[in-house]
C-alpha cells in the first residue's frame, strides 16, 4: 500500500484508521519515501488516535478529512473537513479528536437515557436526523421503531458537542467501563497508550472485578523489536490521564482482532473474562 501511494501516482485515498496505522508501524521505509502526487486522505468507520494522525500527517504530507456515520444513515452525518484539520494543526489540536460538525441539512443531538438533550460538553449518545436516513431493517420492524425512535437515528455511539458545534465522540454506549461507579470511554485510554513508542496497536476493555464491579484490562501490540512491560505502561497512563481511568492490567498480544472495516472486535476480548456470568456487566 505505502509503495502504490508512493510509485503509483495515487492522487487521492480513503482509509480506515486501522489501515493507517498498519502503514505507520509495518512499513520500515514510510517516512523515507516521498508521495509527490498524493493530495488528499479520507479516513473513518472507526476512533483514530491523535498520534497516528499527526505522525500521518507528518508523513504524507497532503490534506485530511473525515467522515462519521453508519450504515444506517448512508455513510455520513458529520465531517471534520480539510480546512479544519489545517486550523488543528496550527493551534487547536483539541479538534484532532472531534469527528466534525454536521452536514448541510443534517441535524445532530446529544441526548440522555430519556431522550432529553444534554449540556454543552456533556455526554450522551449521538442521535441524528437527515434526508440520509435509512427507512428501516429489512423485515424487523421492532428493531427499526428502536433504532429510529421519534425519528432520530439512535447511533449507539456516545459522544459531546462543544459550543462551537463539532462533535466528539467518547466511544459505543455498550463499550463504557463503569468502575466504582465512574464512567471510563476506552478511547481517552487507548489514545494515551498510543503515547507510548513501543506500542502499535491497542484496545482498552472491561473485566470483573470484586471490589470495582469492572476493572479496566488494555490489550496491547507491540512495535517490532520494542519492548515494554504492563507496569511501565500503566505508568506511563498515569501520568496522562486520570489515575482511576489507566489500566489494572495489560494483555499483550499479537494482533487485535478485528471486523472488515477495522473496528476491533472488544466482544471477542472480553468474551473470556466473562464466561460463567449471567450479564457482561458487573
Amino acid at each position: 500500500m505505502v509503495h502504490a501511494l508512493a510509485e503509483k501516482r495515487i492522487t487521492a485515498t480513503v482509509l480506515v484508521p486501522a489501515m493507517l496505522q498498519a502503514c505507520l508501524v509495518g512499513a520500515p521505509d514510510v517516512a523515507d519515501l516521498t508521495y509527490p502526487d498524493l493530495g488528499y486522505v479520507g479516513y473513518g468507520a472507526s476512533p483514530v488516535a491523535v498520534e497516528t494522525l499527526r505522525r500521518a500527517v507528518d508523513v504524507f504530507g497532503c490534506s485530511f478529512a473525515q467522515g462519521y456515520g453508519m450504515t444506517e444513515t448512508t455513510a455520513v452525518v458529520t465531517a471534520l473537513t480539510r480546512a479544519d484539520h489545517v486550523r488543528a494543526l496550527a493551534g487547536a489540536p483539541e479538534l484532532l479528536l472531534s469527528a466534525g460538525r454536521p452536514l448541510a441539512g443534517t441535524e445532530i443531538r446529544i441526548a440522555d437515557a430519556s431522550g432529553a438533550d444534554v449540556g454543552v460538553g456533556e455526554i450522551g449518545e449521538v442521535l441524528a436526523r437527515g434526508p440520509q436516513l435509512m427507512r428501516g431493517y429489512w423485515r424487523m420492524p421492532e428493531a427499526t421503531e428502536q433504532a429510529l425512535a421519534d425519528g432520530w437515528m439512535h447511533t449507539g455511539d456516545a459522544g459531546c458537542m462543544d459550543d462551537e458545534g463539532y462533535i466528539y465522540i467518547q466511544d459505543r454506549v455498550k463499550d463504557m467501563i463503569i468502575s466504582g461507579g465512574e464512567n471510563i470511554y476506552p478511547r481517552e485510554v487507548e489514545n494515551a497508550l498510543f503515547e507510548h513508542p513501543a506500542v502499535a496497536d491497542a484496545a482498552v476493555i472491561g473485566v470483573p472485578d470484586e471490589r470495582w464491579g469492572e476493572a479496566v484490562r488494555a490489550v496491547v501490540v507491540l512495535r517490532d523489536g520494542r519492548t515494554t512491560d504492563a507496569a511501565e505502561l500503566i505508568e506511563f497512563c498515569r501520568a496522562r490521564i486520570a489515575r482511576f481511568k489507566c489500566p489494572r492490567s495489560v494483555d499483550f498480544v499479537d494482533e487485535l482482532p478485528r471486523n472488515p472495516s477495522g473496528k476491533v472486535l472488544k466482544k471477542d476480548l472480553r468474551e473470556p473474562h466473562w464466561q460463567g456470568r449471567t450479564r457482561s456487566v458487573s
